[in-house]
Formats: C-alpha cells, sequence, structure tokens
C-alpha cells in the first residue's frame, strides 16, 4: 500500500509558453489603435471647430461678400436679367445624326431661344417652321462623336444661332439654351 500512496511528481510548468514574436505582435497591434484612436479623436475635435453650413447662412447675407474672396468676386459674372418675353420655346427634336463609323445615332434635342428686346413673336411665329428646318439641316450634318465634346455643344449653339439670325428681320437670336440634350 505504501507503494499505492506514492504519485507520480507533478509535471512542471514552464513559467511561460508564450512566444515572443507574439507579445510583440500584441504591442505593435495595440500601440497601432492607439494611434488610430487618437487621430480620429483629432479628426472630430476639428469638426467640432468647423462653423455649420445652416449657421453660416445666417450670418452672412447673400449679397456681402466674404472677406478675403476678392477673387472669388472678380470671377463671378454679373448675373443677367433674362424677361420671360424674350424666351421662346421650339419643340422637341428628335434627328439622325450624320453616319460615321458604327451604328446608326440620333439627337434628342429641347432647346429655347433668348431672342433681342427688339424681336416680336409674331415674326417668330410665322418664321418657326423655317427655323425648325434649319436646326434639323445642322443637326444632320453633325456626328455622335462631335456633339459629345463639350466645344462641340457651344459650336452647334453659335452655328445655329448664325443660321437663324441670317433670316430674321426683326430681332435676333441672342444665345440658345439646351434644356434636354440626349445622343442615343
Amino acid at each position: 500500500m505504501a507503494e499505492d500512496n506514492k504519485q507520480a511528481p507533478p509535471a512542471q510548468i514552464s513559467p511561460s509558453n508564450k512566444n515572443p514574436l507574439m507579445i510583440l505582435l500584441m504591442i505593435v497591434n495595440i500601440a497601432a489603435l492607439g494611434m488610430i484612436a487618437f487621430f480620429q479623436w483629432k479628426f472630430m475635435e476639428m469638426e467640432a471647430k468647423r462653423p455649420d453650413l445652416t449657421q453660416l447662412l445666417k450670418e452672412k447675407p447673400s449679397g456681402t461678400p466674404a472677406e478675403g474672396s476678392e477673387e472669388a468676386q472678380a470671377e463671378q459674372k454679373p448675373a443677367e436679367v433674362v424677361k420671360k418675353e424674350n424666351l421662346l420655346a421650339l419643340d422637341s427634336f428628335t434627328v439622325n445624326l450624320a453616319q460615321g463609323e458604327g451604328p446608326r445615332r440620333y439627337v434628342r434635342l429641347d432647346a429655347v431661344l433668348k431672342m433681342s428686346e427688339d424681336a416680336k413673336t409674331p415674326e417668330f411665329e410665322a418664321r418657326k417652321p423655317q427655323i425648325r428646318d434649319t436646326i434639323i439641316s445642322i443637326l444632320n450634318t453633325k456626328r455622335a462623336d462631335d456633339l459629345l465634346k463639350k466645344e462641340g455643344k457651344s459650336y452647334l449653339k453659335e452655328e445655329i444661332k448664325s443660321a437663324v439670325n441670317s433670316f430674321l428681320v426683326d430681332g435676333k437670336v441672342e444665345d440658345i439654351y439646351y434644356i434636354s440634350f440626349q445622343i442615343n
């Protein structure tokens, strides 16, 4: 029995079974999380100091320029006053474009003509078929690649304006506004 009471000596447990590399990675991870938390806190502090847009709009009247914005004020164009009587809407156009490489393309266009002060509505109404025919003829000569560029749309405006002005007697077209411009 004496031998039965003898127990095997307990296994020795090492003081640390942890890998030193694992400890180093945990320290680096904790430091990285601390830096992220610090930068987040700084960002939130900076955002809290930024004035709210609604506050800015309430503080400054829209007519007064902000301090130090002389360049911005110089770049602004004076607001153009357009009377409704000077705007003449054209019906919608759906026109085939000139055949280029690839499938057949067409353009859908809604436009408004801005007429000069001396323009008369009866003349415009009488010449509306002639104006529409001129615009359709111009659009038939254009390719989709030409019209997709900003310069192409501006050039089209100038071309339409000069063509329409060539046969108007009272008043002239000063500008053309595209209401919708779609190329398919």
